[in-house]
């Protein structure tokens, strides 16, 4: 079994804390989102992209408005909630808290 396939669930976990770190940075539609991920190690598709950001937004998470666009039809822009933020909030601690901990008991 390969890193990718033996960290797989742990980063499927992850998704949702990096998409709510994308969107708190910047209103965002869903080519940008997917643009971002894919520069990294947490490249995704639409479909799973898009069933996450409706639970996220049924959970209060974060919300959307529609923009036109010059080049096609209007597009869905997402923000964060109050909720949304308090929840990046809590999770970028429990990860340093997490990350502090993997380092401390690593052996050089």
């Amino acid at each position: 079994m390969n890193v990718n396939e033996k960290f797989g669930a742990i980063r499927k976990g992850l998704l949702e804390f990096i998409v709510l770190q994308i969107i708190a940075a910047e209103k965002v539609y869903v080519a940008e989102i997917l643009q971002q991920l894919n520069a990294t190690e947490f490249a995704t598709q639409e479909g799973t992209l898009y069933p996450l950001l409706s639970k996220m937004r049924r959970e209060g998470l974060l919300d959307y408005e529609w923009r036109e666009s010059e080049a096609g039809p209007p597009r869905k822009y997402y923000t964060l909630t109050a909720q949304g933020r308090e929840q990046l909030s809590e999770t970028l601690e429990y990860w340093n808290k997490l990350n502090t901990t993997v380092k401390k008991l690593a052996k050089p």
